[in-house]
């Protein structure tokens, strides 16, 4: 597949200290770097290395309306009469 990247300076920098050293091309060492980075980015996060996330109840008392099945009455309720 041929494509065009724009590459941040300091992953170029990285990329050409690297070819200086190891005399393979831009190519080979971009799908280097590639097939050895994106399977650890696909990984799912452990569960240790996930936050804790809690839920707390909330206590907000008693529901005012009378019954939710009837929309009519729950808006009655709601609203007033004058809704209609």
């Amino acid at each position: 597949m041929r494509t065009t990247i724009t590459l941040e300076e300091d992953v170029a920098a990285l990329l050409r200290q690297l070819r200086r050293r190891s005399n393979k091309s831009l190519k080979e060492l971009v799908n280097a770097a590639l097939r050895e980075g994106l399977p650890r980015l696909m990984e799912e996060p452990k569960a240790k290395d996930r936050p804790r996330f809690r839920v707390r109840p909330l206590q907000v008392g008693k529901c005012r309306l009378p019954a939710l099945d009837d929309v009519a009455e729950a808006l009655a309720a709601a609203e007033g009469e004058a809704f209609r």
